[in-house]
């Protein structure tokens, strides 16, 4: 009895060794027929972040309207050449060539509540001016710069036209999308290389004959109810 006792974890151990064997020939048969997968579920792979195509090709520029784009027009007006006349609600700037034409421009003129008309003389001309907002403009919008060096990230652009004692000027811009436009704060914007061009033809002393709202520029005569100064 006490050798039968003894002996029994012996056979044990044996029997468990056998069965762990022949479950390994088992798994190990079974792994050559059909594979055994890892886990039971397909992992998905982490997602692949989206690398923009790197390119040389610069940013196509910004294309006028055809109708915006300087050229010559057909334009009656008794007005004498070199007068400026802006057409307002058309958003256009026309340079009297006299014999009955005229360089026409396009142009962004003021938002609503700040377009004004009558008629005003150049008093100063600058190249890439300074930009100081007058007082009214910073109490709309103090975040405005006090005062910005001329440049091409100046909103004055290449060339201002200062007119009469007005805060208002015939400008370039920075942003040529703007023209055709009602935007500005009564200020008259021309792409950079159009008010370059007017600049050349224009002196201190050139006439500006500014339309409102309500007129255009193809009639230019009845002024009857125009504002003298800037309204």
């Amino acid at each position: 009895m006490f050798a039968c006792s003894a002996f029994r974890p012996k056979i044990r151990r044996a029997f468990a060794t056998v069965t762990l064997t022949a479950g390994v020939t088992v798994l190990a048969g079974s792994a050559i027929a059909v594979p055994f997968p890892l886990f039971p579920f397909a992992v998905p792979e982490p997602p692949q972040a989206v690398q923009p195509v790197p390119s040389d090709e610069p940013d196509a520029p910004f294309e006028l309207p055809a109708r915006f784009k300087r050229q010559v027009v057909n334009y009656s007006t008794r007005e004498a050449a070199g007068t400026i006349i802006i057409d307002t609600p058309n958003t256009y700037l026309y340079y009297v060539l006299g014999n009955g034409q005229a360089i026409r421009y396009g142009i962004g003129v003021g938002r609503e509540g700040f377009t004004w008309s009558g008629t005003q003389t150049i008093t100063k001309k600058a190249e890439w001016p300074d930009w100081t907002p007058p007082p009214e403009m910073i109490a709309r919008q103090p975040y405005l710069p006090r005062q910005m060096a001329g440049g091409p990230g100046n909103p004055l652009g290449a060339r201002a036209m200062y007119l009469g004692g007005t805060v208002y000027r015939i400008h370039g811009t920075n942003a040529p999308s703007t023209i055709g436009t009602h935007v500005s704060s009564g200020c008259i914007r021309l792409i950079n290389p159009d008010v370059s061009d007017l600049y050349s033809r224009v002196n201190v002393g050139t006439k500006v004959i500014v339309l409102p709202m309500d007129r255009r520029a193809e009639n230019p005569f009845g002024r009857q109810g125009w504002s003298k100064q800037p309204t």
